[in-house]
């Protein structure tokens, strides 16, 4: 061979290693993250042209499909469909090409029958020259709790108002009902009519009250009153008080080391916290704001923040459902040079009643309660019950899981005791059910911005002795109605419980 041949074979033969060693990195090492790839829009094509798992929830008679797929004459084939919107939107999220939300999103892989348990089903599929087929997802919610919240709610709040309704079996973590207002159709973004569907986003994620936020994660807000169940918690957990002990209060109170009429903290007219010392069970039935801010600086920040956080504020705990944000107690603020400093004793003060910087989910405010309910005892909240194959076969069941002791049963006993004489002689009197023993708390928090309504809050469990279900009701908008926590959530928390009791 002449050297001109030698040469130009030698090139050739490097050509080809290269491309060998370029396919064997693309189809194996590089396979995954290509396959994975939002913009690989083969892939997002081929997922979409697949025959998905439904979404479900309940058992027997009651089980509701949530989401489902349906044959359809057009390249794609299937088009997704959503039989009770506006129910469950906020929790089903929605699939269009390339995009995902809420459960669709994060439990895609089974759902597009990608996902490792069911590669028998796909090689099954494969055998018989059928295409491939998604698995199903079995949610924890119970439809008649979920329509009793969400009725209950719209009722309540009006077709322009905003507002959640979280539910949860105490002794699981089970999300029984999970509602936000407003809703949306998420049929409008699943159509094939690509371009209604941007529109139809595009109208959904300008609109002011943000339909497409989930607000039972994603809103938090000053949770008032409601948090005072931390604040009681973290006095007896502490050994500062017990249940049965007298508490400082007083009409007014000028918040530590503050001066001028801003800083004084009231009880709103509730002339029953007017004494220097009342009982804790009153301080709790008539929501005695001195009281509980009295009792936030004895106890000092440090020991509020442990108190909360022990409930699962400052951290994210949902994990089949996202984005979510965090529930806050601050952890500091910013001093005069910059640094983070500690509260001191005027905003420890706000905190003791859920004002200052707290911020509460629903999500969250139902886990603290919860945590009562179940003896001190906080399970992690979960929404997805069961991964099933196309068959409806289970292939993975989740169980409960503890996160923490939140506080001692005793502390959870004095506690509950004092929810319930709120309930039975106090302010969350509404959601009374006659013959169960109802342990609730209202909250009317004020917004911080002048001549602004306040958010309406109530949170309960009920049977108080062996509690089947924890209640967070929030009400950020009612249009032309005033906000109380009592008077607005009081009877959806009732409608919730009773659904659940009922059932």
């Amino acid at each position: 061979m002449n050297r001109p041949i030698r040469t130009v074979s030698i090139f050739c033969m490097f050509l080809f290693l290269a491309l060998m060693v370029n396919v064997t990195y693309l189809q194996f090492w590089h396979a995954e993250e290509l396959n994975t790839d939002p913009a690989n829009a083969r892939v997002a094509e081929a997922a979409f042209s697949r025959e998905r798992g439904v979404i479900i929830a309940g058992e027997g008679r009651d089980q509701a499909t949530l989401a489902r797929s349906t044959e359809i004459d057009d390249q794609y084939k299937y088009l997704r469909v959503y039989p009770q919107p506006l129910k469950y939107a906020n929790v089903t999220g929605y699939l269009t090409l390339g995009t995902q939300t809420g459960i669709e999103r994060s439990q895609n892989t089974v759902l597009s029958g990608e996902d490792p348990r069911l590669f028998v089903t796909r090689l099954i599929d494969l055998a018989q020259n059928q295409s491939n087929k998604g698995g199903n997802v079995l949610l924890t919610l119970d439809p008649q709790v979920q329509e009793a919240a969400y009725d209950a709610l719209l009722s309540t709040v009006g077709p322009d108002g905003e507002g959640s309704v979280v539910a949860i079996e105490p002794k699981t973590g089970r999300v029984l009902a999970m509602v936000s207002l407003p809703s949306y159709d998420p049929n409008d973004l699943a159509t094939h009519d690509f371009a209604a569907s941007r529109e139809a986003y595009n109208r959904l994620d300008s609109d002011e009250q943000e339909p497409l936020v989930n607000r039972a994660i994603q809103t938090r807000l000053f949770p008032g009153s409601t948090f005072k169940v931390v604040t009681a918690s973290a006095a007896i957990e502490n050994g500062l008080y017990t249940a049965d002990d007298d508490v400082p209060a007083g009409a007014t109170w000028q918040t530590p080391g503050t001066t001028g009429s801003s800083n004084v903290i009231d009880n709103e007219g509730r002339f029953l916290c007017n004494p220097e010392q009342v009982s804790f069970a009153t301080a709790m039935a008539q929501s005695c704001n001195t009281a509980f801010a009295k009792m936030a600086v004895e106890l000092g920040p440090e020991a509020m923040r442990e108190q909360a956080e022990a409930f699962g504020f400052n951290s994210e705990y949902l994990l089949d459902l996202s984005p979510q944000v965090e529930s806050v107690y601050p952890t500091g603020v910013e001093g005069p040079d910059g640094e983070t400093v500690e509260l001191n004793d005027a905003q420890t003060a706000q905190t003791g009643f859920g004002q200052f910087e707290v911020q509460a989910t629903p999500l969250q405010m139902a886990m603290v309660v919860s945590a009562l309910a179940n003896r001190g005892t906080l399970m992690r909240p979960y929404l997805v019950e069961e991964v099933q194959d196309a068959d409806y076969s289970t292939l993975e069941q989740t169980e409960p899981d503890e996160l923490r002791d939140a506080v001692s049963p005793s502390t959870a006993d004095q506690v509950t005791d004092l929810m319930l004489e709120t309930v039975n002689n106090g302010t969350a009197f509404p959601a009374q059910i006659p013959g169960v023993s109802v342990a609730g708390k209202t909250g009317t928090a004020q917004r911080g911005v002048e001549g602004q309504p306040p958010y309406g809050w109530f949170v309960s469990f009920a049977p108080a002795e062996d509690a089947e279900v924890a209640v967070a009701v929030m009400i950020q908008e009612a249009p032309g109605k005033e906000i109380a926590g009592g008077q607005l959530g009081g009877p959806i928390a009732k409608a919730v419980m009773e659904a659940v009791l009922d059932d």
